[in-house]
């Protein structure tokens, strides 16, 4: 995969991690946790159009061609807010 279609994968994936972030901020809910990470957990670049994973030749594994956006770990309490919120968003 081209270097800007990893990058445009990263993007995506840390602008999700942020709009996600927002919205449960919103709702009252914290997720310290929230990361951007690979599907294999490769570092990922600070600098987004470096390439996440390549090697000294530039090249990319294929794990690390898209992002996912990891919640982390939370408390019971924090789980049931989430789901309370989930829930009252599904019904309207």
């Amino acid at each position: 995969m081209p270097k800007s279609a990893t990058s445009a994968k990263l993007r995506e994936a840390l602008a999700a991690r942020d709009a996600l972030a927002a919205a449960l901020t919103r709702a009252g809910i914290q997720l310290p946790a929230m990361d951007v990470r690979t599907p294999w957990n490769e570092a990922l670049p600070e600098d987004p159009d470096q390439p996440a994973g390549a090697d000294e030749d530039g090249r990319v594994p294929t794990s690390a061609q898209y992002a996912l956006v990891h919640l982390g770990v939370c408390s019971a309490p924090v789980a049931l807010a989430l789901a309370a919120v989930i829930a009252e968003g599904a019904r309207r």
